[in-house]
């Protein structure tokens, strides 16, 4: 299961979903984040690049909000982010790119 490190701050995971979907909680820290995003095939900037993509794509806008930040700290600028969703505008339809571009102006506001 998790790291039970007590020096360790809980991720978002388990302070949202910890007492209900430790499994879940599993599945982000631990692999996805802690063994998929560090395989050395793509960096950082790109795995962010291509979640922003893909949440943006599928409408996950609430996800947005968390790797778009992600993707600012692994060395995105706001401009390759809002290129690469004005770029998905052709590929994934107008209105998912227009929502996930309303997510990208409030999180570069902050």
């Amino acid at each position: 299961m998790t790291d039970q490190n007590p020096e360790k701050k809980p991720s978002g995971a388990a302070k949202h979903f910890g007492d209900l979907a430790p499994g879940l909680v599993h599945f982000t820290d631990d692999v996805l984040f802690g063994e998929v995003w560090k395989r050395p095939e793509l960096s950082p900037r790109d795995r962010s690049l291509v979640t922003v993509a893909c949440l943006a794509t599928n409408g996950s806008t609430d996800q947005l909000v968390y790797h778009i930040g992600l993707a600012q700290e692994n060395g995105c600028t706001q401009e390759e982010i809002v290129e690469a969703l004005t770029h998905l505008a052709f590929y994934a339809g107008w209105p998912r790119a227009m929502s996930a571009m309303v997510v990208a102006k409030q999180v570069f506001a902050n």
